[in-house]
């Protein structure tokens, strides 16, 4: 969920053929082109990948979303009036709901002949219960979770209420008219307003679900920009601008005011112009950065990440763009990510779960420069779970540096001398699940951490799945260890830490399942205060706990690079990119008389 996911909605890649061709023609509106990994669904209460979140953002919309230029981050309203009133004490929250917002026309409303209805409170009311029932499988109750006043107890009643038997009452969780939603906490609750502008706050219809059941994922139905036209699995996913919005008279905008940063990048040109501007969003499922540098290259790319064999050809020494491609109208943007790449272990797991020398030794065998070079220096060691940026974050050496001789020392420790089990004479060998098997920087960089393992003796065995099946793997704790990285879903060092709360095991987000009771209770107490120095210290303190135990093996936090043509327009890098399609314009006549002059398209 962080910036460099962000290309996903930008880069594109080889123009399709036969039924799936899709061709811009004068007049038909423009299309914005777009990268994707494979989704497991587009249902707001289930999303917890990036694929499947940006893919749903372009449909469904909250109550909040990010502005897109505001610095620092900021939550703006959305399908709310203003943001919303909280009481005194900081336990009630109103929000008041847009009128005449309406949920795109389909046919699960049969009451209505298939036209779309008007958004209520209760929708709201809805999707958080559908996030609180344990029937839905949602891994996001841990935004909820022992928040709002009898939301928990609902959570246990779902465990064998009828599927659709929302009339449980929730004190906590109240539309009190057709446009006005309460919400009571049972303590103060400072993230809030970033969780309500996560895909789990997202209004969905009860009438979708119902109608469309177990293949609900797959047909949503949204009161956002786009309505997903056709999934082609593994291939395309096809977005086209909602009609709803123009049968209603709906009228959103481009920002109108910014930061000065982004006033000089000129990031104001169509400041007030009605959104989306892009008639068309396709999203291809490929996956070969190769490909995508030759699509780029030939025009038919609007953005690209740039891997690390194109490296050396597209950056210069001092870190600037290759004079050649600057001619050429290429533009080259870079920002720190809001992220943190990391091997987890099963905390599960009878080999690494119990033995905390043993993930001691295997950190310290992490070759911390060899990592760098491989990555083009565009990494910095993660010496714990919060990335710089984040409140909390202590720029401090790490306490198991890459150090050979004590990684041998601590793994003899553990009961392996040299890498080898007393027992039986056989060495260590742990099994790495990994996702995204086509990609071969993903495949090199495993083979890297296996030439570090393998100079204290300890075998590497990787377990490539796809994406969806290698998540799967993980949350179903059959995983000893996992390559993943936490990409920030809100600016606060809570949003990492929960990570290791041990209420939110797995299923939910706390993957290692990792449990700690010292953790656990100063995650609770740092959790309902406001953004002080007692939270900061709180979560200075958290943040040793686990580092001090190993329950992740921090890899690095990101430098993003990415280059984007001249004529794709209003682009700007945000950690929280979900939903910004809407602002992104492509010159359609500049696109075309540059792919013609570089014999593309």
């Amino acid at each position: 969920m962080a910036l460099a996911s962000g290309l996903l909605l930008l880069a594109a890649c080889s123009r399709p053929s036969g039924d799936a061709a899709i061709e811009e023609k004068p007049g038909q509106g423009t299309t914005l082109y777009g990268l994707s990994g494979r989704i497991r669904g587009v249902a707001p209460a289930r999303a917890a990948d990036v694929p499947s979140i940006l893919a749903l953002s372009s449909v469904y919309e909250g109550l909040l979303q990010y502005s897109y230029l505001a610095r620092p981050y900021a939550v703006e309203p959305c399908l709310c009036e203003a943001l919303p009133d909280f009481s005194g004490d900081g336990l009630t929250v109103t929000f008041r709901i847009r009128r005449n917002i309406f949920f795109q026309d389909d046919p699960c409303f049969t009451a209505g002949n298939g036209k779309g209805r008007e958004l209520t409170a209760a929708d709201f009311v809805y999707s958080i219960l559908r996030v609180a029932d344990v029937k839905t499988g949602s891994g996001g109750y841990w935004t909820f979770n022992d928040r709002i006043v009898g939301l928990d107890e609902f959570r246990a009643a779902s465990k064998t209420a009828p599927v659709t038997d929302y009339g449980f009452k929730v004190d906590g969780l109240q539309a009190s008219d057709r446009h006005t939603l309460t919400i009571k906490l049972k303590r103060p609750y400072p993230q809030l307003l970033w969780v309500l502008a996560l895909n789990y706050a997202m209004a969905v219809p009860a009438e979708a679900v119902e109608f469309y059941g177990k293949d609900f994922a797959m047909h949503p139905v949204g009161t956002g920009p786009y309505v997903l036209r056709r999934h082609l699995p593994n291939y395309r996913l096809e977005f086209i601008r909602n009609p709803k919005w123009a049968e209603t008279g709906r009228i959103e905008r481009y920002p109108v005011d910014a930061p000065a940063k982004a006033r000089a990048e000129g990031l104001l040109a169509d400041a007030g112009k009605s959104i989306p501007f892009a008639d068309r969003l396709v999203q291809y499922m490929v996956s070969d950065s190769s490909t995508m540098w030759l699509m780029f290259l030939n025009g038919q790319v609007e953005a690209s990440d740039i891997s690390r064999d194109n490296w050396n050809s597209v950056i210069s020494p001092d870190r600037t763009l290759a004079s050649d491609l600057a001619e050429r109208g290429i533009r080259l943007y870079t920002a720190p990510v809001l992220e943190t790449h990391y091997i987890g272990f099963n905390m599960d797991d009878p080999v690494v779960g119990p033995n905390v020398k043993l993930r001691q030794a295997l950190a310290c065998a992490l070759d911390t420069e060899a990592w760098r070079r491989f990555h083009n220096q565009r990494v910095i060691r993660a010496t714990g779970p919060l990335p710089p940026g984040v409140a909390g974050f202590e720029d401090k050496p790490a306490p198991y540096p890459f150090d050979l001789e004590r990684a041998r020392r601590l793994l003899a420790e553990a009961g392996y001398p040299e890498g080898r089990d007393p027992a039986t004479g056989r060495r260590l060998t742990l099994k790495l699940d990994v996702g995204r098997p086509n990609d071969p920087e993903m495949r090199a960089s495993v083979e890297l951490m296996a030439g570090f393992f393998e100079r204290i003796g300890v075998v590497l065995e990787p377990v490539y799945n796809t994406f969806p099946a290698f998540l799967s793997r993980v949350q179903r704790r059959q995983a000893q260890m996992f390559r993943l990285a936490w990409s920030a879903d809100y600016p606060d060092g809570q949003n990492f830490l929960q990570l290791f709360y041990g209420p939110n095991a797995s299923p939910g987000p706390n993957r290692a399942n990792y449990a700690n009771a010292e953790f656990d209770a100063m995650y609770e107490r740092a959790r309902a205060l406001p953004d002080n120095e007692a939270r900061r210290e709180l979560y200075r303190r958290m943040s040793d706990r686990v580092i001090a135990d190993c329950p992740w093996l921090f890899l690095h936090h990101p430098l993003a690079y990415g280059l984007h043509h001249d004529w794709l327009k209003n682009y700007t890098p945000h950690d929280f990119p979900y939903g910004m399609s809407k602002y992104y314009r492509v010159d359609d006549a500049a696109r075309r008389v540059k792919r013609i002059a570089q014999g593309g398209w």
